[in-house]
Order: C-alpha cells, then sequence, then structure tokens
C-alpha cells in the first residue's frame, strides 16, 4: 500500500556516492575532484592516497564508497571502474564575527560542501 518506488536515476553499469557537509570550501574540493574525473577508479585511489591536499583523504573514502556500491549493489566489475562523474555542491556557510579594531567586527565565512562521484564500468574492455 505505501509509495511507489523511485526509478533508478543511473543506468546499469553505474553506481554513486554521495559525501555531504564537508568543511571545506567548494572551490579547493573541486580541485581534488578535477583531478580523479576521468581516471580508472585503481588510478584514482592511488592519486588520491599520495595527494598532499587535506580534504583528499575524504574523497578517497567517497572513492571507495562508489565502488563498494558498484561490486555490492550492482555487481560490476571492480577492474573494469573509471570515475565517470565527479562534481561538487555548495551547503550551508557558517557566519562568525571577529573582534577588530576600533570596537568593529569581521566577518567570517566557514563554508560547507556536497560532494558526489559516479563510477561507471567502461564497455571497451
Amino acid at each position: 500500500m505505501g509509495k511507489q518506488a523511485k526509478p533508478r536515476v543511473l543506468a546499469d553499469s553505474e553506481a554513486k556516492s554521495v559525501l555531504r557537509n564537508l568543511r571545506i570550501s567548494p572551490q579547493k574540493l573541486n580541485l581534488v575532484a578535477a583531478m580523479i574525473r576521468g581516471m580508472d577508479a585503481n588510478k584514482a585511489l592511488a592519486t588520491l592516497t599520495f595527494s598532499r591536499r587535506r580534504i583528499a583523504g575524504d574523497v578517497k573514502k567517497a572513492l571507495q564508497s562508489a565502488i563498494a556500491n558498484a561490486e555490492n549493489n550492482h555487481s560490476l566489475d571492480v577492474d573494469r571502474l573509471f570515475v565517470k562523474e565527479a562534481y561538487v555542491g555548495k551547503a550551508l556557510v557558517m557566519k562568525r564575527f571577529k573582534a577588530r579594531a576600533r570596537g568593529r567586527g569581521a566577518r567570517i565565512l566557514k563554508p560547507f560542501s556536497h560532494l558526489t562521484i559516479v563510477v561507471g564500468e567502461r564497455g571497451d574492455q
């Protein structure tokens, strides 16, 4: 008697993971997402492992989650996976104030981001 199941948005050869409310600006996170966009999954994991950016560890976790979703939920071949999409969205912005000289206040913005990673199976191998 419940609601109808929502139809699957992605193709059968794709899986995704979403990481919400990361405490980093979308601009900085997009630099890391752009690094792995279009890469093979194993190569992208290696790239993120040795990246010096702070957020690379969280992006690696999201990629591992997408790979696990592809393997366990959609029974895709892990060796043929590649990063089909990696995009960043804006989330909330915490606003803080810092006391400055002469009784003024300076606004401090602390942005958050959402990260979505879609992995797909290559068909040419």
